[in-house]
């Protein structure tokens, strides 16, 4: 598996901007390889519509089998290509199709982020006391050039991903699954 991957084809931004195509992938680099059987359990989804899906992210080049997991020869599991996928919208500006693929993919992507915090707001009191310090939210207005915001960025990632590919220590304590984004924009109060 590579370590990131830069999306600069719309097919395959296309491919991976769909909802259940984008939780797969996601389960896929939380949890590692798994099969359809598995992953349908994980999203309620039915397992032929799982892989359905998952041909498609592999059509894309986003997940590959990994047959050294089979157990026989109808046993197929999936694991993704690349640790992180990324893209520009400015890499789609000649193409109008690219252009309209790439504004829907950040939409479709905003909404899935913005879910994530609205599920934990929903959770009932007793679950949100098991986390009395942990969850945060913050925000700032900054005065920077495009070269700053660039800086800036990769500065974000290189904590997100620290956090994100560090090897787990095994003492005993539980770890749940947190969700952690960050996102800049220009902008005015």
């Amino acid at each position: 598996m590579s370590d990131d991957r830069s999306i600069t084809d719309s097919r395959v931004l296309a491919a991976m901007a769909h909802p259940v195509r984008r939780r797969l992938l996601d389960l896929l680099k939380l949890d590692g390889p798994a099969t359809a059987s598995t992953l349908a359990q994980e999203t309620g989804e039915a397992v032929g519509n799982v892989s359905h899906h998952l041909r498609a992210l592999a059509a894309a080049g986003l997940i590959e089998e990994a047959p050294e997991l089979a157990r026989d020869r109808r046993e197929r599991w999936w694991r993704r290509t690349t640790r992180t996928l990324c893209w520009s919208s400015a890499d789609f500006a000649d193409d109008a199709a690219g252009e309209a693929i790439a504004r829907a993919a950040d939409s479709l992507n905003l909404e899935r982020q913005a879910g994530h915090i609205r599920r934990w707001a929903d959770q009932p009191q007793s679950e949100q006391e098991r986390w009395p310090r942990g969850p945060f939210s913050t925000e700032a207005w900054l005065r920077v050039t495009d070269d700053e915001l660039a800086q800036f960025a990769d500065e974000i990632r290189q904590v997100m991903s620290r956090w994100a590919e560090r090897e787990v220590p095994d003492d005993g304590r539980e770890r749940d699954t947190v969700f952690a984004f960050a996102r800049a924009v220009p902008g005015r109060p």
